[in-house]
């Protein structure tokens, strides 16, 4: 069992509009809505790659169960997420059919009380002895410690559980130090963390703070990779047009799996790179085109980087 925790739980919203003009009223085409938050979006790409897995994080009032009830229409997804007196948030993409473009809204999220955070803990941990790998993903939300992520790293490791951190500002910067396997950052994240806007030597930088493995989302540029067994470059066969939402954790999604299926290094980045990129010419969040998957598999050029000055 793969387990991903989702801190800042949400229901996703996307909107399709003909165009997106500020200030105008606008007609929506078609409406969308799936459990989102990263973690989420981890887990339905790994159910669907063939992986079980176990669902935590917070979830409460009328939004949190509608998540829940979405929850559990989704094949090989369990879900123990932990109530909280607060409302699940929100998220609102909106998609301009004439460009392809994206806007996305983000709420906040609840506000997680002391003893709740204290709650999660204990689940956590509880549900650490059926993981074959733990993904710790996205934004905190309100009252959650900002070291929250780096708590639960050691705890995963404390457990003999491999684990793979996908967030940004001070919780990855302290959650790096707690040493997880993989670090999942994008260009922007990795150049918050390390002051570096040089990919390969961020990546190594990222390393040498505490992360065993580092994996970058480059956007258009694909991935690069700073990992015990070397360094690679991972780039797609064309540039993708289409929703990006999601596309990362799609990416997480790929590399989390081929680490419980121990692939090879070059396999793995291949297999993240395509999901990304059948994620963007998917029409909703957090799913992937498994045709276009497919077909780019095998066009995903994956190469070594030599080590930066």
């Amino acid at each position: 069992m793969i387990l991903t925790v989702t801190l800042n739980t949400a229901l996703d919203l996307t909107y399709r509009v003909p165009a997106l003009r500020p200030h105008a009223s606008h007609r929506v085409t078609d409406v969308r809505e799936r459990p989102g938050g990263k973690g989420l979006n981890v887990a339905r790409v790994l159910a669907a790659l063939g992986h079980e897995v176990t669902v935590t994080g917070f979830t409460g009032g009328a939004t949190g169960r509608v998540v829940q009830d979405l929850l559990t229409g989704t094949a090989g997804v369990l879900d123990a997420l932990v109530p909280v007196a607060g409302a699940t948030r929100r998220t609102v993409a909106v998609v301009d059919a004439r460009s392809g473009d994206t806007t996305q809204l983000n709420e906040p999220g609840p506000v997680i009380a002391p003893a709740e955070w204290s709650a999660f803990q204990e689940a956590y941990e509880g549900l650490l002895a059926g993981a074959d790998a733990v993904a710790l993903c996205g934004s905190l939300p309100p009252g959650v410690p900002v070291g929250a992520y780096a708590v639960l790293v050691r705890t995963a490791r404390a457990a003999g559980v491999p684990v793979l951190l996908d967030t940004s500002g001070e919780p990855l910067r302290r959650g790096v130090a707690a040493r997880p396997d993989i670090v999942k950052p994008n260009a922007v994240e990795l150049a918050e963390l390390t002051g570096s806007h040089e990919p390969l030597g961020a990546v190594q930088d990222a390393r040498r703070r505490g992360a065993r493995s580092v994996v970058a989302s480059l956007g258009p540029g694909g991935l690069i990779a700073a990992t015990p067994e070397g360094r690679w470059r991972a780039a797609p066969p064309a540039r993708m047009h289409g929703n990006p939402t999601g596309a990362g954790d799609s990416a997480s999604a790929g590399l989390l799996s081929g680490l419980v299926e121990r692939l090879p290094w070059p396999d793995r980045l291949a297999r993240a790179l395509a999901l990304s990129a059948a994620t963007v010419l998917a029409p909703s969040a957090g799913e992937f085109d498994r045709a276009a998957y497919e077909e780019l598999l095998g066009r995903v050029t994956v190469t070594p980087e030599a080590t930066a000055a």
